[in-house]
């Protein structure tokens, strides 16, 4: 779990602010000022218009030297497994073990510049979904990220954005260096379950929080809280907005980003498993 002091910030962060290094095992500090709400943010097509995990998978291996064809490999292997009938949590193991005996300390410091590099792209974030943290923030919100991708990906952007906490997978490390297993997951119930905690332990009435996703997978984490919001038009997601008149942000395709950015993974992001794969 990744924490900071709740802050209110500027509209937006400067670009040269060196973020603050932090770890996902400290707990959130909340300077003794009382918490009477939260929001919980899916990332990947909620509040970031790519696919984290894929993209960070592709500057990865580059980083290290890999020829280009390691990525598509990596990526082969995974819809091979989906296509035999293989788990989410499955094939999100064996998408973990590619960084088997990476240094932590490495992987950070290439999420560091990979995130600014997205960063610099533009059109990293869905506009909708950043406004919405932002005004969180400036109510006074605790802001939590809820993703199944991991702490490169995700601690330079909660740092940017100033969030309270991340709620997310993680990897087993051994003096500094990551096994290829995981200590946690982060996926589908996994994400309520978190979002269920988090609350009893800051005291927070779920009537007062929010939830943003954009897959049906986020529904338990939608149900888990007051106020769900959903981001872009993911049919089943859609169904249940118009039931019972959830807000509804636009998603991913009506995105500046959508139609430069490049689909990588798709098929297979633990964020959008294709129609059928176990959930």
């Amino acid at each position: 779990m990744t924490t900071r002091e709740p802050e209110r910030p500027s509209e937006q962060p400067a670009p040269g602010d060196a973020p603050t290094s932090v770890t996902l095992d400290e707990r959130t500090r909340t300077a003794g000022r009382p918490c009477t709400g939260a929001a919980f943010f899916d990332v990947d097509e909620t509040l970031i218009a790519v696919k984290s995990m894929f993209r960070f998978l592709a500057y990865h291996l580059a980083a290290i030297g890999s020829p280009p064809s390691a990525y598509s490999a990596v990526v082969d292997e995974l819809r091979g497994l989906v296509a035999a009938g293989a788990s989410r949590e499955e094939v999100v193991r064996a998408y973990y073990r590619v960084y088997a005996g990476q240094r932590a300390a490495d992987l950070s410091a290439q999420g560091r510049s990979w995130f600014r590099r997205e960063r610099r792209s533009g059109d990293l974030f869905l506009p909708g979904s950043l406004r919405a943290f932002r005004e969180h923030r400036r109510l006074g919100d605790l802001t939590v990220l809820v993703s199944g991708s991991f702490a490169p990906c995700l601690e330079p952007l909660a740092d940017w954005l100033g969030a309270t906490t991340v709620l997310a997978t993680r990897l087993e490390t051994v003096d500094g260096v990551h096994t290829g297993g995981l200590v946690t997951l982060m996926l589908g119930q996994d994400k309520a379950d978190a979002t269920r905690t988090f609350q009893q332990e800051h005291g927070i009435d779920p009537a007062a929080c929010s939830a943003y996703g954009d897959h049906a997978s986020d529904l338990p984490m939608l149900l888990a809280v007051g106020r769900p919001v959903v981001v872009g038009d993911d049919p089943e997601l859609m169904r249940h907005a118009a039931a019972r008149g959830w807000r509804r942000l636009p998603g991913r395709d009506a995105s500046p980003a959508a139609g430069a950015t490049a689909e990588d993974g798709d098929g297979i992001s633990p964020a959008h498993p294709p129609a059928g794969w176990h959930r």
